[in-house]
């Protein structure tokens, strides 16, 4: 089997949930047209208020008449039907759900609660009708394209939905330049922003047999990944997923359609590669750069148990000298996780290396745990599984080659054939957030007077909780083309250092509105663990940033821990596209 990249094993919702313990398996176009206005038919702005004070059917029915219709009160799903109980496993299920968010809260923080209208966009004109209508009267906006988003920007009380979903077309180009560019053309592909990852992998791996640095999960919203800067498993490779936007067709806050990129309006488009979801303006369509495609992805899995203390301690030194040497390269991905019980799991994905280089590259490592049969035990003996990476997201081909538990398929009447979840993503709906941190480790731990202090801290943070190194997440060891691409975007710099995102988490089961919340004093316990098990690693990594998408709701210092020196030049554009800061999200430019 191969080990897979962003989705949640059976053990999410245990005493020790295992955080981010990833999946078990493994046409030409030419440049869009430039700035469209959209005249404006609701004029003046008012305060924020609740949707119940002052507006009324009149309000309303002029929205819906702007839109073509397509404006509908949310209705939540009856979550007591068996029948949507059993569909509420099913993450495509819920992105198609505007009364539901991929996760259904966080402890001391937000709980899912269904915004009081949507407006189905089918186009740039729909999404810039409902911002001026927000603008004028007030309402609170929400932007929904996946419904990820942990810290619950994907629904609002109170709130008029702007839902993407609808507007998920794909088209593939051969001889792509972005409007207004000399430079020359390249393949790319550009996404409406209610598609999902599965759309893009489906249209350019498995049928255009190109790559596209896109998410593991592939149920995640395309837009929002991009805006939240974005890694996927072989961001060693090929650069974060905003590295590779080439061109974007924005509506921001005055209700003007924009196209941006490097030659027109260059600082929004910065801002939208990195600079967060939801706070710039209402990304309607995306256009990403795609590669050659390796011949083979694939995944290595392997799982020991220590038998004492002492010999973990050895074990997890043992393991970062060996990442260091071999792993820590364009080829590899994904991570390693220190639990409590003495185990490291180890469950990490390569790109462009034949089997026997993927093999050869564990070796060392694995001679080292086999010489020693008195301190340690293969609870999952090394796999090493390649797949024909035009196979990698083909659903036929997996279910075929590959064992049962793989993947779930969507087996709705209405569902987009081909379309999946590796097995382990049903776990995570609905979770509700007891607590989540994360820190960029440098490069600078991995020198050899630093691995020994490196193993150490991760054993310490061990003792409190399971600790995961996402080792896609951090550019240190990436090729120069992606950690340069990367560079030319807003996310904090620390990223372009760092080898490894560290996450420690815990969620407990869903809590959407008349379900009950988790009890009160193991929730605490959890978050306190989580709490204490990052801070030793922040004794050996000082001002550590971390990655906006997936990191502390509670996060202290947070604009110098998502952007780092790119926040006053990020405010400065907030404030030149929406001084009235009609867009805010939590923990978003601006909305301070």
């Amino acid at each position: 089997m191969l080990a897979g990249p962003n989705s949640f094993q059976s053990d999410l919702f245990a005493t020790e949930h295992p955080v981010l313990k990833r999946r078990d398996f493994l046409t030409s176009g030419a440049a869009f047209a430039g700035t469209t206005i959209i005249a404006a038919p609701f004029p003046v702005m008012v305060p924020h208020s609740p949707i119940h004070d002052w507006l009324g059917a009149d309000e309303w029915d002029a929205l819906s008449r702007a839109v073509a219709g397509r404006l509908a009160p949310v209705i939540m799903p009856d979550l007591t039907d068996p029948v949507v109980t059993k569909l509420m496993e099913n993450p495509f299920y819920v992105s198609d759900q505007p009364g539901l968010t991929q996760s259904s809260g966080w402890l001391d923080a937000w709980r899912s609660a269904p915004s009081k209208y949507f407006m189905k966009a089918e186009s740039a004109a729909d999404v810039a009708a409902a911002v001026r209508f927000a603008q004028s009267h007030g309402v609170r906006l929400v932007v929904r394209g996946g419904g990820h988003s942990y810290f619950g920007a994907s629904s609002a009380p109170d709130s008029l939905m702007i839902w993407m979903r609808p507007m998920n077309q794909v088209h593939l180009h051969d001889a792509f330049v972005p409007a207004g560019s000399t430079n020359p053309p390249v393949h790319a592909v550009s996404l409406g922003a209610g598609c999902l990852w599965m759309d893009a992998y489906k249209a350019v791996t498995v049928e255009g047999g190109r790559y596209v640095q896109g998410g593991g999960c592939t149920t995640v919203g395309v837009a929002g990944l991009v805006q939240g800067g974005g890694f996927g498993s072989f961001s060693k490779g090929f650069g974060t997923v905003a590295s590779g936007l080439l061109e974007a067709e924005i509506v921001t806050a005055d209700g003007v359609v924009r196209i941006v990129n490097a030659v027109r309006h260059p600082d929004l488009f910065w801002a939208i590669k990195g600079g967060g979801g939801g706070t710039f303006g209402v990304v309607t369509r995306v256009t990403l750069k795609t590669h050659d495609l390796p011949e083979l992805f694939g995944g290595a899995k392997v799982g020991i148990y220590a038998e004492s203390d002492a010999a973990y301690r050895r074990l997890l030194a043992q393991f970062v000298a060996h990442y260091q040497a071999r792993l820590c390269n364009p080829h590899w991905g994904e991570q390693a996780r220190a639990t409590r019980s003495n185990t490291l799991e180890i469950d990490m994905l390569f790109q462009g290396l034949t089997s026997d280089e993927a093999n050869a590259a564990w070796r060392p490592f694995i001679d080292f745990v086999r010489a020693n049969p008195d301190d340690y035990e293969e609870t999952d003996p090394l796999r090493v599984t390649p797949v024909p990476a035009r196979h990698y997201w083909d659903a036929d081909w997996l279910a075929a080659n590959l064992p049962t538990d793989t993947i779930s398929r969507d087996t709705r009447l209405a569902a987009s054939p081909g379309a999946f979840w590796w097995h382990g993503d049903g776990e995570q709906v609905g979770a509700y957030w007891l607590g989540y941190q994360s820190i960029w480790l440098p490069a600078s731990l991995l020198e050899a007077g630093n691995q020994d202090g490196l193993a150490e801290a991760w054993f310490a943070a061990s003792r409190h909780w399971s600790v995961a190194f996402h080792f896609n997440k951090g550019l240190a060891g990436a090729q120069a083309e992606a950690i340069n691409a990367s560079r030319d975007t807003a996310t904090n710099p620390q990223v372009l250092s760092a080898f490894a995102l560290a996450i420690t988490a815990s969620a407990a089961d869903p809590a959407y509105p008349g379900q009950p919340l988790p009890a009160k004093k193991d929730a605490r316990e959890r978050a306190d663990a989580i709490a204490s098990a990052i801070s030793e690693l922040r004794k050996i990594a000082l001002d550590a940033g971390t990655y906006v998408n997936e990191c502390d709701f509670h996060q202290e210092n947070w604009r110098q821990a998502f952007w780092g020196s790119n926040v006053a030049r990020l405010e400065a554009i907030k404030r030149r596209y929406d001084d009235q800061h009609l867009f805010t999200v939590h923990h978003g430019i601006g909305s301070h």
